[in-house]
């Protein structure tokens, strides 16, 4: 069973990399913004360098695991070729796993440019452990994103999981205090950003990049969507799994 993991994410990464504009997308919007609005403003101011660093590769890797996700599933469920490997003996587990792991590598892969444009043109200082430490969080950060996009890819047919990723994903960035600090985001919305699941994983990435205490309100929310979504995403494949093969 591995081998059949192995070989389906290296198929999958194989056909990502030749079209690789999703790839570009998440990787090059980060970087852009970060010399854009980090390097002039907070360049200079270490804990906000960081701290907007860690923001803007979560922005990046999110991108990849919520519309590039949903979309490759939702596609994937209109060619002739992914019905037939559900039917094997090997069961979908295989090209399943493979899609998460080919996603979680494309977006380890995302966050690279705006660590380059961090190291270069910031002040912003971090250690080796709490590098792994963030890069660790950013992948549970993500999971709920993740979840998301296995659920609209399942849910929706290609064009409208194009069109729903992109309207989830900006809105949740915002609240999440990804683009803007927290503290400077209009009061309504400093309310309502804890219980979104964007802030939870931000929170958690502040806490393992620079130290900062997260909000605990936000990390439980963060836990709730997280199972919210799991079941949401099991059972929008349980629905695909009974309309097409039963």
């Amino acid at each position: 069973m591995s081998s059949l993991v192995v070989a389906h994410t290296r198929y999958l990464l194989i056909e990502q990399l030749r079209v690789p504009i999703s790839l570009l997308a998440s990787a090059l919007f980060p970087a852009i913004s970060m010399v854009a609005f980090v390097v002039p403003f907070a360049g200079q101011d270490p804990a906000g360098a960081t701290t907007a660093t860690g923001s803007l590769m979560f922005f990046g890797a999110m991108s990849g695991a919520l519309i590039g996700l949903s979309i490759a599933v939702a596609q994937d469920r209109e060619l002739p070729w992914n019905p037939y490997l559900r039917t094997l003996p090997a069961g979908p587990f295989p090209r399943f796993a493979g899609r998460v792991l080919s996603t979680l590598v494309v977006m380890l892969l995302s966050v690279i440019p705006v660590l380059l444009v961090s190291a270069l043109f910031t002040e912003a200082t971090i250690t080796p452990a709490r590098l792994l430490l963030g890069l660790g969080a950013l992948v549970v950060g993500t999971l709920p994103f993740m979840l998301l996009g296995l659920f609209i890819g399942f849910a929706l047919s290609a064009k409208a999981a194009i069109a729903v990723s992109q309207i989830v994903f900006f809105p949740a960035a915002i609240l999440g205090g990804l683009l803007l600090p927290p503290q400077v985001l209009p009061e309504f919305i400093q309310v309502v950003s804890p219980y979104v699941p964007t802030r939870g994983a931000a929170e958690l990435i502040w806490w393992a990049t620079t130290g900062a205490g997260p909000d605990a309100v936000a990390l439980v929310m963060l836990a709730v969507w997280t199972v919210a979504i799991a079941a949401a995403a099991a059972w929008a494949y349980r629905r695909d799994e009974g309309r097409r093969f039963t």
